[in-house]
Formats: C-alpha cells, sequence, structure tokens
C-alpha cells in the first residue's frame, strides 16, 4: 500500500487555530477523533534497516499493537510518498514472518542477518484526525500530532501536522494547507518521525542544523525523460529556497539572502530552460512570483554586499579614511532595517503561497496543459535530447549579446551579464550528462568573465545607492568623501577588469562547445 501526505511543521500559536479554521471551512467530515500514539522504532544495532531506508515500528493505537514497515520513502515539498505495510501484532510482539509481502519481508531477514533487533527510538504522541472533502471530490484525513520523539534518556517536542491522501487528486492536499493556514508561517517538514527518532538517538537533535543552503549539483541520469529530469532540478531549486527562507526568517547570516536570490535565480533558469516541456500558465505565473521575491531579497543582498564586502574591505585597507568605517555602519543599520521588513515578508501568506504552490506544481505535475496534445511527446523526449537544444539556444543568446563587445553601453553589458548568469546555470543543469574534461575548460572560462561582469555589476549597485535622494549620512563630511572614494574605487576597479574582457570572450568563444 502507497501512503501519499503532506507533512508540515507548525509553531504553538498555529497548532492552536488550526480546528477554528477547520470548521469555519465546513471541510470536516463528523467530529474530530483524539487519541494517544505510541511507535516504536527497531533496528539491529549497526541500523542495518535504517541505511536501507527500511523504517520498522511497533505501534501502539489504544488497546491495539500494530505492526508496520515503511520502504521506498520519498520527502520533498513537504510531500511524502512512501509503500507501507501493516499486520496485527498481538501484545506488542514482532513477527517478520507476519509481513504480507515476501520480497519486503526477504529484504528485512536478509537485512538483519541474525541480529537482534532492538529499540532505536520512539515517539508518544496525542493525534487528532478529521475527515475532510473537497468540492471536486479528493478525501484526505487531516492530522495533528503533538508529542515527543524520544531516544534513551534524549527526547524532543514535536509538533507537525500530516494531510494524507485518501481518494482523490494529491494537489488538494495543497489546497488544504492553505485553507488551514492562510496567513503564512508553514514550514515543510524535512524528515520523517523515524528519521527525526534515529536523528536524536545519533546526535542528539531531530532536525538538520539550519545553516545557509547552497545549490548542489545534481547528477541526471542520461536515461531520464526531459520530464523526470526537470521534475529533479526543480526540487533541487525548491528545497535551496524554503531552506534559505528559513534561513533568513531565523539567523542573521549574509550568506542567508545570497543564497535564497540564488536559487530563485536558479528556478527562474530553469523554467527557461525547460520551457519546451514546463510552459504552462502555472509556470508563468510562478516565474512572475520568483522575480518578485528576488527583487525583494536582492535589496537585502546589495546592502549587505556594499557593507561587508566592499565598505568594510576598503576600510581595512585604508584605515586613515576613518569615513569608511562609518559608512559601512551606516549601511549595516540600514540592511538590519531592511533584514526585518524581508522577515515579516517571508513569515507572510504571499510567500507561502508561492512556496506551496511551487511545491505542488514540482511534486503534482503542474505543468501538464490538457489542450496541449504535444506536451505528452516533448515531455518523454530523453533528456540528452532537451539538454543540447537548450545549451545551444543558450549559447546563441549569449554570443547575439557580446556582438561588439568594446562598444557595449552600460544597460547592454548588464544584459550580457544576465545571459552568462544564465548560460552558466543551464550548464550546471545539465553538466552531469557529459564528461568532466570537456564541460570543465569551458566553465572555467565563463567564470572568469562572469568575474569581470560581477565587478561591473558591484559597481552599478553601489553607484545607484548612492546618488540621487536619501543617501545615507548626507550631513557627515566624511561620510560623503567615504562614498566618494568608494564610488572612484569601484569604478576603477570594475573598469581595469573590462580592458580584459574581449580577450576572456574570445578564449570562451574559441573553446568547443562541448555539448556538440
Amino acid at each position: 500500500m502507497s501512503e501519499i501526505e503532506l507533512k508540515l511543521l507548525l509553531d504553538k500559536k498555529m497548532s492552536s487555530e488550526i480546528w477554528a479554521r477547520l470548521k469555519a471551512s465546513k471541510l470536516a467530515h463528523g467530529a474530530p477523533v483524539t487519541r494517544t500514539l505510541r511507535s516504536i522504532y527497531l533496528d539491529t544495532p549497526e541500523h542495518a534497516l535504517n541505511k536501507a531506508g527500511i523504517a520498522l515500528r511497533l505501534r501502539r493505537d489504544g488497546r491495539r499493537w500494530i505492526q508496520g514497515v515503511k520502504t521506498r520513502a520519498t520527502l520533498h515539498g513537504g510531500l511524502s510518498q512512501v509503500g507501507e505495510l501493516e499486520t496485527p501484532a498481538p501484545g506488542g510482539r514482532l513477527c517478520l514472518d507476519a509481513i504480507s509481502d515476501l520480497s519486503i519481508r526477504e529484504e528485512i531477514i536478509d537485512r538483519v542477518n541474525g541480529a537482534p533487533l532492538q529499540p532505536i527510538c520512539e515517539t508518544v504522541i496525542t493525534r487528532r484526525t478529521s475527515e475532510l472533502m473537497l468540492s471536486d471530490g479528493t478525501r484526505a484525513e487531516l492530522a495533528l500530532d503533538i508529542g515527543e520523539v524520544r531516544a534513551g534518556e534524549r527526547s524532543a517536542e514535536l509538533s507537525e501536522l500530516e494531510i494524507e491522501l485518501l481518494a482523490g487528486n494529491a494537489s488538494g492536499l495543497f489546497d488544504i494547507a492553505l485553507i488551514l493556514v492562510p496567513d503564512g508561517g508553514l514550514q515543510f517538514s524535512r524528515l520523517s518521525k523515524a528519521a527525526r527518532g534515529y536523528l536524536l538517538a545519533q546526535e542528539g537533535r531531530i532536525d538538520s542544523p539550519l545553516a545557509p543552503r547552497n545549490a548542489e549539483n545534481l547528477a541526471l541520469d542520461p536515461a531520464q525523460t526531459a520530464e523526470q529530469a526537470a521534475r529533479d532540478v526543480l526540487r533541487e531549486c525548491l528545497d535551496q529556497i524554503a531552506t534559505n527562507v528559513l534561513v533568513v526568517r531565523q539567523l542573521d547570516d549574509d550568506e542567508g539572502p545570497h543564497q535564497l536570490r540564488v536559487g530563485l535565480r536558479r528556478l527562474r533558469s530553469a523554467f527557461s530552460v525547460y520551457a519546451a516541456v514546463l510552459r504552462s500558465p502555472e509556470m508563468k505565473r510562478l516565474d512572475a512570483e520568483a522575480r518578485w521575491l528576488g527583487q525583494e531579497v536582492g535589496s537585502l543582498r546589495d546592502l549587505d554586499v556594499v557593507a561587508n564586502d566592499m565598505a568594510r574591505r576598503e576600510a581595512e585597507t585604508h584605515p586613515d579614511e576613518p569615513g569608511l568605517s562609518a559608512l559601512a555602519d551606516v549601511v549595516s543599520r540600514q540592511a538590519k532595517e531592511r533584514r526585518e521588513q524581508l522577515r515579516q515578508l517571508l513569515v507572510g501568506a504571499r510567500v507561502q503561497a508561492f512556496l506551496i504552490d511551487l511545491a505542488r506544481f514540482v511534486e503534482t505535475r503542474g505543468w501538464l496543459v490538457a489542450q496541449d496534445f504535444g506536451q505528452t511527446e516533448r515531455l518523454a523526449a530523453p533528456i540528452a535530447t532537451l539538454a543540447r537544444a537548450s545549451l545551444n539556444k543558450r549559447w546563441k543568446k549569449t554570443a547575439k549579446h557580446a556582438q561588439g563587445l568594446e562598444t557595449l553601453t552600460v544597460e547592454q553589458r548588464h544584459e550580457l551579464r544576465k545571459e552568462l548568469k544564465k548560460l552558466r546555470y543551464a550548464v550546471e543543469f545539465f553538466c552531469s550528462l557529459f564528461p568532466a574534461k570537456r564541460i570543465d575548460p569551458f566553465l572555467k572560462r565563463l567564470k572568469k568573465l562572469q568575474t569581470v561582469f560581477g565587478d561591473l555589476n558591484d559597481a552599478a549597485t553601489l553607484k545607484a545607492m548612492f546618488t540621487g535622494t536619501g543617501v545615507p549620512g548626507a550631513d557627515a563630511p566624511s561620510v560623503q568623501r567615504a562614498i566618494g572614494w568608494m564610488i572612484g574605487a569601484s569604478q576603477a576597479r570594475a573598469e581595469l577588469g573590462w580592458t580584459g574582457a574581449k580577450a576572456l570572450w574570445r578564449d570562451l568563444e574559441q573553446t568547443r562547445p562541448f555539448w556538440k
């Protein structure tokens, strides 16, 4: 039996509001049921089952004991899909021979290999459930779990909302989440209860430490279809975005806004790269939302860069210019104010809806367009075919923007910078499909050229920030002197780099495109 459910973490305030919202929504059929569940997870001393992705559980539900096995678990964007088998376990006694699926039973016996099975961790929760029905006929069970995860002498509180699909379309699970928690603050659960228990037993915590999340390289399989590869790339983008939303909300790490903006840019690039198979009204809407959020995050990132990467760097290099440190302090205060404003935005309804809808899009094939009769064929095309076509298209657009490089205006340089960034993201999306020895020379030269354009962008950002009205520190001569210093230094650095741009572009242009 396959189980599909949306798993979300809640704070105490949201937990207390769920049932009032449920009643107001009129989705519930019948009165809620409350019961206490104790689930004991068993494994060998070496955790052989957990390493194989198998969770073996004894659960007490009222007076009943149930033996459960979960396999093939996936958890992306809060949506959990797992194979589950349950059988009665009279007296709470484990019996591997009672597992009904022969292949799973044999795998567990083989993995255990005669080792003793012992309790590793357990959960003790109060579960309140209610069956829900949407107007399209989708049925789901809402379960609010509040309790503890335990492992030996360790314990940790857990409050989790599970919305399990009973019948209908999994997209409805996301609708229910937005109906019950419309004002923002939801958080995708990244781990199953079993995974949290093992983590508690091994490391004394039930979640991974929160830290800025960089993009991770994906190993696409050449045998994948275009749709399968697109789903994997979008999952990676979603995970980077959702994680860094939490980072910005909870930490003061400057890398958080940077990686959030990178994640949003990568998402938009993925939409562009996979447009042939993903193009749909929903993709266009999500792309527009990602663009809006990227601009909001970018305003904080720009302040962080000017304060910490530019002004403080100049202050350390030139300690005899006190205005530089004062300028860095002024911009840092602006960044602090902007961070608080951004945090309010990130916990709000619009960002939550964007994340929920993006997860829905990725996990329920939200790109399907019923009227597009040719879409099925495009979705089933080999990924290598799409990769070559997409890289070729990106390369041609970049080359077009680079024509007459030495005479480009500031605006044209900015457009070329964006095309180079899109090209790099496309290369990174598809690089696992090609030999590294062919990719590395191209990517190395592309990165060098991007560095030049990065300096140009920094100079433009700095100039825009410190010209016009509302310039910080306008009443302090030393700060104004520092602003002039900073603008002059950044412009000089950018122009110096630009003198070598033509040669760097020629090197890239002469590098054999690895996808051909």
